[in-house]
């Protein structure tokens, strides 16, 4: 599988899931122990972390740096579509970078136009292939619906679902993701706000990005069974000592059921279960959404500090 319809006059072709995300940190211990605390996976290579989810795929690396900040992000597409991603990137603007990669493989390095370091190659989709069923359904009459308190294990994420990063102009990233890497609108809202699916059957969005003054790191999502895992995470990180955050309510845009909890460095991993899911092929009609419609419908106040760029110099 390659190529996408571009009966819509859209991108020829596109990225079909996210890789793994690589961050720098002021601090390795924090970040092993908040990692770990949330349910993933996480071991020191060479002085490097190395994040997991239980499907076992290495979602995210962490290095030592001055500060937290998006090192790079890395985008998987089909081999035979990734000579034409680099052609239809280089037109939407995307600036040439060194690559970091020291294997050797055939891959592509550039900047968007916020200076995010991005990288795309030809890899596995590691985005799902269907929607999840919700397990919390049709439980019969007669049967308990919730199990013991004592018999719920850790909650451990399934997979990385997306993520979401500061812009300094929303517009112009929604223009060069969709005609660079073939990404499609989900929902916006005004310049605040904007959520991009890729058209090969994924989430509804695979990346997302909210209004700042510069670039920044805001959050990973990671996919759990179901709203009780939510919640049961959530609860999991406060024992851990991670109360701040955002949550647990629901999403109107995705439609997930979430619970953010704020790392040491003053972004956010999500708890996330039951988002949307966009078949491939399914042209979605991706809408401008008032702001007072666009961020949840159910769920506690947002404390002022969610919507902070913690990458923002003061």
């Amino acid at each position: 599988m390659s190529s996408i319809n571009n009966s819509a006059g859209l991108a020829d072709v596109s990225v079909h899931s996210i890789d793994r995300f690589v961050l720098t940190v002021p601090d390795l211990k924090a970040a092993v122990h908040f990692y770990t605390a949330f349910g993933l996976d996480v071991s020191n290579e060479g002085g490097k972390l190395i994040i997991k989810a239980a499907d076992g795929h290495a979602w995210g690396m962490v290095e030592q740096g001055r500060r937290k900040a998006l090192k790079y992000l890395s985008f998987n597409c089909f081999e035979a579509d990734l000579p034409l991603l680099r052609k239809q990137l280089k037109t939407a603007g995307a600036r040439d970078a060194e690559s970091l990669d020291l294997t050797g493989s055939t891959d592509y390095w550039f900047y968007d136009p916020d200076g995010n370091l991005l990288h795309v190659q030809a890899g596995p989709k590691t985005s799902p292939d269907t929607k999840a069923p919700n397990p919390c359904v049709n439980i019969a009459a007669n049967e308990r619906g919730a199990p013991r308190r004592g018999d719920m294990a850790k909650v451990r994420p399934r997979r990385l679902s997306h993520v979401l990063l500061f812009s300094s102009d929303v517009s112009r990233s929604i223009d060069f993701y969709c005609r660079g890497l073939g990404l499609r609108l989900s929902d916006r809202s005004q310049d605040i706000v904007a959520f991009l699916h890729a058209p090969h059957g994924c989430d509804h969005h695979l990346v997302a990005f909210a209004k700042s003054s510069v670039r920044g790191w805001h959050h990973s999502s990671w996919d759990v069974d179901g709203v009780d895992e939510v919640g049961l995470g959530a609860e999991q990180m406060a024992i851990a000592g991670y109360t701040e955050g955002w949550g647990t309510g629901r999403h109107v845009l995705g439609s997930n059921y979430f619970h953010y909890v704020r790392d040491p460095w003053g972004s956010f991993a999500e708890y996330s279960a039951h988002i949307d899911y966009i078949e491939a092929g399914y042209q979605w009609a991706g809408r401008d959404h008032p702001p007072e419609n666009s961020l949840y419908l159910w769920g506690p106040k947002v404390p002022s500090y969610f919507i902070e760029n913690s990458e923002v110099e003061r």
